[in-house]
């Protein structure tokens, strides 16, 4: 996906079997698609991150969904079961989806765990990239990427730094 372009529909299985659509979050101002995995370090360093940015802006009309797109016969770890238990254990206080066809990743072009697609009221896409730039020490980090992203895409206002490359182990796609 380009910067400008609308989210496409999508509908996809939670860990709990529920059908989760992009229709779900239309009263949200913004819309951060994640998309994660359990077993990458990357994406292991930033889910703590993640959360309390989530807490932070929960009550300003945020909603963020995390996608796992990566073949589970592959990696194991990624499977439906470890995570139900890997959110269960993470206490998520977000929708952890399953893109078991792949179709969501593919459309959004994405290609690293983890990945974020920020989406304004509009759901036209205003920033994809990076979650920050030090995936290794947390309070290292002095440029909060996607944290400026949802502000900026709160408060109705273009994003500076649309796309910054992101940071992460590639995604596990099915081989064909």
């Amino acid at each position: 996906m380009e910067i400008g372009q609308k989210l496409f529909n999508f509908s996809l299985k939670d860990i709990n079997n529920n059908k989760i659509t992009n229709y779900d979050f239309a009263d949200k101002y913004a819309l951060v698609l994640l998309i994660t995995c359990n077993h990458c370090p990357y994406a292991q360093a930033y889910w703590h991150r993640l959360i309390k940015l989530y807490s932070k802006y929960e009550d300003d009309s945020l909603a963020l969904i995390a996608i796992n797109p990566n073949d589970a016969s592959q990696y194991p770890q990624d499977s439906l079961e470890n995570m139900r238990k890997f959110a269960e254990q993470k206490n998520l206080p977000f929708p952890y989806l399953v893109d078991d066809s792949q179709e969501v990743a593919k459309k959004l072009n994405a290609s690293k765990t983890p990945e974020v697609f920020v989406f304004n009221s509009k759901r036209e896409l205003v920033y994809k990239g990076a979650i920050d730039d030090n995936w290794e020490k947390e309070d290292l980090v002095t440029w909060y990427y996607l944290e400026d992203a949802i502000e900026d895409a709160l408060d109705g206002m273009d994003v500076d730094f649309p796309f910054i490359e992101p940071v992460g182990c590639s995604i596990k796609w099915k081989k064909e």
